[in-house]
Parts: structure tokens; C-alpha cells; sequence
């Protein structure tokens, strides 16, 4: 594509490179707050060989979100997850579900 106004390239340029880091920001925003369930889960959602956690990497959306709900209202017994899901919102826990269920195992 040409364009005769090189103000006009430079202003799609800058949209392009301003859409990118957008994008680039909310990956990263998403890795941070999955990376939060590191400490206990492992990275990305893949626990050492012999633990007793559930792996969350691959896991179901629909079941991360049944078994993250649970913790958090208390139905399913925990040590620390039950207080630990209560400082997620819903917003952050379904994304957490959409990432960890796209990750293979």
C-alpha cells in the first residue's frame, strides 16, 4: 500500500504499534496473574512430578471455574485456597480459566 501523505503512514504506523503493545499488555497482565498460582501449582500451571496439586495447565475452563467458585464460597474444604480465591474477581478467575485450559499439560 502507498500513501501519498506520510503523515497519514506515520498515524496507521503508530495505531499498528499502539494496538501491539496493547495486546502485549493484557498477555502480560494475564501471565502475571496466572503466575500467581506458580508458588503452589508451579509454572504455568504444571506442578513438579509427585505433587499432591492439581495440575491447572489444560485443566477444563468449566471445571477450573467450578472448583475455583467452590473454594471460594467455601463448599469444597482447602488450607489456603479457600482464602486465597476470595481476592480474585469473577473477571480475573474466568480469565484464568480461558488461559490455563488452553495450555497443554
Amino acid at each position: 500500500m502507498h500513501l501519498r501523505n506520510p503523515l497519514a503512514a506515520l498515524m496507521l504506523t503508530g495505531l499498528a504499534a499502539g494496538t501491539a503493545l496493547a495486546q502485549d499488555a493484557a498477555t502480560l497482565n494475564l501471565r502475571s496473574l496466572a503466575a500467581t498460582c506458580a508458588a503452589c501449582h508451579g509454572t504455568d500451571g504444571r506442578p513438579t512430578t509427585g505433587s499432591p496439586l492439581a495440575p491447572l495447565a489444560s485443566m477444563p475452563r468449566d471445571a477450573f471455574l467450578a472448583q475455583f467458585k467452590a473454594f471460594k464460597d467455601g463448599s469444597r474444604p482447602a488450607t489456603v485456597m479457600h482464602q486465597l480465591a476470595k481476592g480474585y474477581s469473577d473477571q480475573q478467575v474466568e480469565a484464568m480459566a480461558t488461559y490455563f485450559s488452553n495450555l497443554k499439560r
